[in-house]
């Protein structure tokens, strides 16, 4: 979708952000990329509402013991933000977050920057908070903050919306080997963190983006990533705070980004890899009550199935008898909604998440927009006809 302007005058920093490009590179062997849509707001003089595409990528183990010390790294894809668009130069991007929740059946030992993982930062250095859902440091706190100093835009006890601080992206023009962009973007990246914890006595171990709560919701400042843009337009500064949430649609439900990234299994044993698939129709009516089944392979019995609707659960865990689980789920909303599947494990078989499913709704605001390979943040605003040349519909 590209936003349409009434008064090429307000182009402001909201003529800055949407035009943001990213490139995910090749994963690891070890590394499981999740790829997802994220709906954007833009504040300023107009705001402006951008759909793009976002992944994370999580190195983990698949297996660890009841009591165990283990590690896993999580991080978002590079950015670029383009020079300039119709009159509006950008000039940074700073305030940069991205907030992860701290997974359950396991004790939070420790969280810190893997060093030489980011690209073209300044300012203040990033770094890793716990933090309670206010976004104040806690050490009982659910949610790790990637943020330089915990200056972000909101949420937080130093936030800001109308000056540089935090985390800053400066405006380069360079790509992700250090070469100058022929196009004049800037390209930048968040680093990866790694988590540190003691593995609980049985289930799962399920890394995920901060959604839960006000954070699911649309345009808030508890959302999992935002940022704040600076441009000038006509000489004139302008400031584009950006809000985003793991979903297609800017009314639609939560999606898969909302889910487990990855899955870790606690077990004493050795344990063949399940594999999980969700069985669902693709198109239903707005309260339509429809069956889900979730197969595990191999044929096992025993752990248990927890179906998602995006970020929520679908009611308890469900058993699995002969390598099955089912359950029926009234669809409410337009839009798509991304099911998942999330197997616990059982003797003989690891625990695991299903691909994402989905399941459409007709009648919402889902018809195709402009979709960008983007990563962490948004640069604010009206770029969109900037770069239609490297967008993809999606």
């Amino acid at each position: 979708m590209s936003p349409k302007w009434v008064r090429r005058g307000a182009a402001s920093a909201a003529a800055v952000a949407v035009s943001l490009i990213a490139v995910c590179p090749p994963a690891a062997a070890e590394e499981v990329e999740v790829s997802f849509g994220i709906a954007c707001r833009v504040r300023s003089v107009i705001d402006v509402d951008e759909l793009l595409g976002s992944s994370a990528t999580v190195d983990a183990p698949a297996r660890v013991r009841p009591g165990e010390r283990f590690t896993y790294r999580i991080q978002t894809a590079p950015v670029a933000y383009p020079d300039s668009s119709r009159g509006a130069t950008t000039r940074s991007v700073s305030r940069l977050k991205n907030d992860f929740a701290i997974p359950a059946n396991a004790t939070f030992v420790d969280a810190a920057v893997v060093p030489g993982t980011a690209f073209n930062l300044d300012n203040v250095p990033p770094g890793v908070l716990r933090v309670n859902e206010d976004g104040v440091p806690d050490p009982a706190g659910t949610i790790l903050r990637l943020s330089g100093n915990n200056e972000v835009i909101g949420n937080s006890p130093t936030s800001g919306a109308d000056s540089e601080a935090g985390i800053r992206a400066p405006k380069t023009q360079l790509q992700l080997d250090g070469s100058p962009s022929p196009v004049g973007d800037s390209w930048f990246r968040l680093p990866a963190v790694e988590v540190t914890m003691i593995a609980g006595d049985a289930g799962v171990i399920t890394p995920m983006l901060r959604t839960a709560g006000a954070a699911g919701l649309v345009d808030d400042d508890a959302n999992y990533n935002t940022s704040l843009t600076q441009a000038t337009f006509l000489g004139t500064n302008q400031w584009g705070p950006t809000r985003c949430s793991p979903r297609d649609t800017m009314t639609g439900p939560l999606n898969a980004g909302a889910g487990p990234l990855a899955t870790i299994t606690i077990s004493d044993t050795a344990e063949v890899p399940a594999t999980v698939t969700v069985d669902a129709p693709d198109v239903v009516d707005d309260g339509t009550v429809v069956t889900l089944t979730a197969t595990v392979s191999p044929d096992v019995d025993g752990g248990t199935i927890l179906f998602r609707d995006g970020g929520t659960d679908l009611g308890p865990p469900v058993a699995v008898v002969d390598g099955r689980a089912t359950t029926e789920h009234r669809v409410s909303g337009a839009g798509s909604h991304t099911i998942t599947a999330v197997y616990s494990g059982a003797p003989g078989a690891a625990g695991a998440t299903s691909e994402p499913v989905a399941v459409t709704v007709p009648g919402s605001d889902s018809t195709p927009g402009w979709w960008v390979a983007a990563g962490i943040g948004v640069i604010a605003g009206a770029l969109a006809v900037a770069l239609v040349a490297r967008r993809r519909r999606r």
